[in-house]
């Protein structure tokens, strides 16, 4: 058999074994190493796959990932979320509609701290539904509120699913970090304005909630949620003015939260010790599936499966942003059956090099494309986000929860359809940061 077919065999089959539910990293591993021995020999895939992992656990780049991940594990573990909630509702909760917007809210800052949908879907879930089923909000928008505020996570530095595509690109970790600021403010704003529709168009959706409070107890909130604003303001605010490295400003981060912890006395040794526990397990878990990644992009490449595809679709006599628009819906249709990190590592070696020769912006392509496989975390059949959100309240039938979502896919379309207009929307911090 040729190269090109053995690629595409093994294409297939990393498909077949992620729909199988054979754990990511190790799909990627085996058929990496299977597709190299068969076309170079074991004995070249044995040295490979030695190499490849011991480059992988030894990178300096690298690093930027568990220190990220730490930070956020030991603010999670501190019970900003309460925190986080009440700081958010205390300034908006009292307009119509207003527990939902608070919930989306305090989603998108504490997704950013977690940089987990599936811990920010349920901690958030556990927080704002029992408040809004007090008030009679009705379960199809609260639920919603919730699933799609576990999103926005990949857009709001620093987010891991961000920094992994620039390591399997090469693109900045920094600029894609910053890149994504102004598209989560755009997501965040159209998931409000959804809110806003649906009220108008039902106003039963969402009663109004009597009170309001004082401007002395809003500003008290914010003082439980100063060490956040501290830290993000230092580590993202470093990176953007240059004057720390990603990897230095995920240092600084993992210190300060560990400094806070310490200070404030907010988290005792049993949750230190489980968000340490939860860092090496998730660390390991990520750089298992970044040796996997590149064993199977190395496999790809000697299959020239790339290449050819590349040089295939530079032949077309098709206007750039249709192509565009068939690799987006490829990716969408994808994220309905595997999770968008799987998606990243299998499509990227693929993708990116056509995005490139079409001489689409790698930063730019990057935002767009962790918007629309995240997608998929909020349609059938996969729509982990969703089934995050039943478990916090299986007394909601799911398909309320599915029906209730779409106006938030709506807005997540309507997000992609904005940045691909406006693509300075996405390049602008990067082009200003301090190099």
């Amino acid at each position: 058999m040729s190269p090109e077919i053995i690629g595409v065999l093994g294409i297939l089959a990393l498909i077949v074994l992620f729909l199988l539910r054979v754990p990511v990293a190790i799909s990627l591993m085996l058929v990496g190493f299977l597709g190299t021995g068969i076309i170079r020999g074991f004995d070249i895939a044995v040295i490979q796959s030695g190499r490849t992992a011991f480059d992988t656990a030894s990178s300096y780049t690298l690093s930027v990932i568990p220190l990220f991940i730490l930070m956020g594990m030991i603010l999670s573990y501190s019970g900003m979320g309460g925190d986080l909630f009440k700081a958010v509702d205390s300034w908006m909760g009292h307009f119509k509609g207003g527990l939902a917007m608070a919930t989306i809210g305090t989603s998108a800052i504490f997704s950013s701290i977690s940089g987990s949908l599936n811990a920010t879907t349920v901690t958030v879930g556990k927080i704002t539904l029992p408040e809004m089923e007090k008030y009679n909000y009705k379960p199809s928008l609260s639920t919603a509120c919730v699933a799609a505020g576990g999103t926005l996570g990949v857009l709001i530095p620093p987010s891991v699913v961000l920094v992994l595509y620039g390591i399997l690109t090469r693109e900045p970790i920094g600029q894609l970090l910053i890149a994504g600021i102004i598209p989560g403010i755009v997501q965040i704003s159209l998931f409000i304005l959804t809110i806003l529709l649906l009220i108008l168009r039902d106003p039963s959706l969402a009663p109004v909630r009597v009170g309001k409070v004082s401007l002395g107890q809003k500003l008290r909130t914010l003082i439980k949620i100063w060490p956040f604003i501290a830290i993000f303001s230092m580590s993202i605010g470093g990176i953007y003015l240059g004057v720390f490295t990603p990897t230095e400003a995920a240092a600084i981060g993992a210190a300060s939260s560990l400094l806070f912890a310490g200070i404030t006395r907010k988290i005792d040794f049993n949750r230190l010790k489980k968000s340490f526990n939860e860092t090496v397990q998730l660390t390991a878990y990520i750089f298992l599936i970044l040796t996997g990644a590149t064993l199977f992009s190395q496999f790809l490449t000697i299959s020239r499966i790339p290449v050819s595809i590349t040089t295939y679709v530079g032949t077309l006599d098709m206007n750039p942003y249709i192509i565009l628009i068939l690799i987006l819906f490829v990716l969408f249709l994808l994220g309905c059956f595997i999770d968008g990190l799987s998606i990243l590592v299998l499509t990227l070696p693929i993708i990116y090099p056509i995005i490139s020769d079409l001489g689409f912006n790698g930063v730019w392509f990057g935002i767009i494309m962790v918007i629309i496989t995240n997608i998929g975390a909020l349609t059938p059949p996969l729509g982990v986000g969703v089934y995050d959100v039943k478990g916090v309240v299986p007394h909601v039938p799911l398909e309320t929860i599915f029906k209730g979502i779409l106006p938030m896919v709506g807005a997540m379309v309507a997000t992609i359809v904005i940045l691909v207009m406006f693509p300075n929307l996405v390049t602008l911090l990067p082009d200003l940061m301090k190099k």
